[in-house]
């Protein structure tokens, strides 16, 4: 799985994503003037506007783009995943790394919420502030949620000392699954670490706690194929409502294909 900034080259298969989207999902919800309303809106026009300025990301599986997260300021704009790809956390994985970004200046997010993705948007902590509406054609109401999210930025303070970590999301090039468990330890600026289960046997992992709360480190770990593999990962924390820290990891592998990832990883 690749999660990256989208280019004009992309401009096509994006568009295809969004409007597959709509037209498979949205008549389970409104009526035809409501989804032709949202085909309109999330035109070939506005998603190369987007692009243009940096606002657009692709998530990519095999090489395929198979979903699309855009935002413009602090407001998430664009989210879609082809329907055979739902279900499967990578809508969670961009509205995550969305929110990372809007952190770095805003601290809260906004975004309108349709009746297909709003169940979605409650689970992740957005809360509706305002229920709108508007007009389409042939007198039909489209009736949809304003919503917002407090954002929760890295901590100084954080202290990662015996805290239990579990993956909620993970690239597929990668061999931690939700049923292994990390536990940290921390010493002034030093971190350590030992992991396993699922299919890791054994692992450790060493490095810096910087002076943000983020965490810059490497690991290796025996699998289950008595596999020795090594990586290097960057891990930028989140606290969450209930105090929890929820870790979001860009990671690499230094053994093997050498290929790139990302994950999220939960306190217990």
């Amino acid at each position: 799985m690749i999660y990256e900034l989208a280019n004009i080259d992309d401009l096509q298969t994006i568009y295809d994503v969004v409007q597959q989207t709509i037209k498979t999902i949205y008549p389970k919800y409104y009526p035809q003037e409501v989804v032709d309303f949202f085909c309109e809106h999330h035109s070939i026009e506005a998603i190369s506007k987007d692009i243009k300025n940096g606002e657009v990301s692709v998530l990519k599986i095999g090489g395929n783009i198979v979903a699309t997260g855009c935002f413009v300021n602090d407001h998430i704009t664009r989210v879609y995943v082809l329907p055979e790809f739902q279900k499967k956390g990578y809508g969670t994985f961009i509205i995550k790394n969305i929110e990372e970004k809007i952190s770095a200046k805003y601290d809260k997010a906004y975004l309108d919420a349709s009746l297909p993705a709003a169940a979605l948007y409650e689970k992740l902590g957005f809360a509706t502030i305002k229920h709108d509406r508007h007009l389409v054609e042939n007198g039909v109401i489209l009736a949809y949620e304003v919503m917002e999210k407090e954002l929760h930025k890295a901590s100084t303070k954080i202290n990662y000392d015996g805290r239990k970590f579990i993956p909620k999301m993970n690239s597929e090039n990668g061999e931690v699954s939700e049923q292994t468990v990390f536990l940290y330890h921390q010493s002034g600026s030093l971190l350590w670490a030992e992991y396993s289960g699922g299919d890791i046997l054994k692992g450790s992992l060493i490095g810096n706690v910087l002076d943000n709360g983020e965490l810059d480190f490497v690991y290796h770990h025996m699998n289950r194929d008595m596999q020795i593999k090594t990586g290097k990962c960057h891990s930028v924390p989140l606290l969450t409502e209930n105090g929890k820290i929820e870790l979001s990891e860009q990671w690499e592998w230094t053994s093997g294909d050498f290929s790139k990832g990302e994950s999220i990883l939960i306190e217990m």
